[in-house]
């Protein structure tokens, strides 16, 4: 497995995955690209629709800005195409059931669901300019208000 990037402004290893569409996300295809991804619990759960449909509400701001969006979560590429095809979502899911990338962003955590811990994801944006840098990272995301701050900082990178 590759070394997690464990500072801003270091390369972000090489990494490929299945999303929807029947693709695969390899990292290589996106050189000269900025990315955001962003890492969330579940499909179909409130927070993880708010956020998913924040992105896609300023989808286009994000293209304009030569950025590619993507999604993350442990959930299966069936529920993923499912959440996908309900919020007409423009961008693709990444699915992650064997956690390689959320041990890559180590994104998995202890959390209190209902007085039990629960491992589970915390929600977590990463942006990785066009040189394939991490350069900025989210952790413990509150949804209200994080897109248009991921979308202004993207907009600051040249």
């Amino acid at each position: 497995m590759a070394e997690r990037p464990s500072a801003l402004n270091m390369q972000v290893p090489e990494f490929s995955a299945a999303m929807t569409g029947e693709q695969t996300f390899t990292l290589a295809d996106y050189q000269g690209k900025k990315l955001v991804l962003f890492f969330y619990p579940k499909d179909n759960t409130p927070g993880c629709t708010m956020e998913s449909l924040s992105f896609r509400d300023l989808h286009a701001q994000f293209a304009a800005a030569h950025c590619a969006v993507f999604g993350i979560s442990r959930d299966s590429m069936r529920s993923h195409e499912s959440f996908k095809a309900k919020l007409g979502l423009p961008f693709e899911l990444i699915s992650d059931p064997e956690e390689i990338l959320c041990a890559l962003f180590d994104v998995m955590k202890m959390k209190n669901m209902y007085g039990k811990q629960v491992r589970g994801i915390e929600r977590s944006t990463f942006v990785i300019d066009a040189s394939g840098s991490l350069v900025k990272e989210w952790r413990g995301v509150k949804v209200p208000g994080h897109v248009d701050a991921v979308l202004e900082y993207v907009q600051t990178l040249a």
